[in-house]
């Protein structure tokens, strides 16, 4: 069965953030993560439940996967997986219990 992924206007942002910040040192690194990241994003169509629950919170619905330095966090509910952010993984999450 194939899950629905749709991406939050956050996780649309972050990447577009990241892109940029990356970019301005190096274009073809910043091309390979945003790459990364949106290949993960493909993969989640067919096993959303590979990447790990995040350690932050009690939601087992809310997960990640790595590309490079980045976390893609997204949620499994139902049929749909939603890309919620894609974050450093130094940073800290503030909304896992949403």
């Amino acid at each position: 069965m194939a899950y629905r992924v749709i991406w939050s206007s956050k996780a649309v942002e972050d990447v577009d953030a990241i892109a940029t910040y990356i970019a301005r040192d190096s274009p073809s690194y910043a091309a390979a993560v945003v790459r990364q990241i949106l290949d993960i994003t493909h993969r989640l169509q067919e096993c959303p439940l590979a990447g790990s629950v995040i350690a932050e919170g009690d939601n087992s619905t809310i997960r990640d996967k790595l590309a490079y330095t980045y976390r893609v966090i997204y949620r499994v509910q139902d049929e749909t997986v939603t890309v919620a952010a894609i974050v450093h993984t130094k940073r800290l999450l503030g909304f896992v219990n949403s």
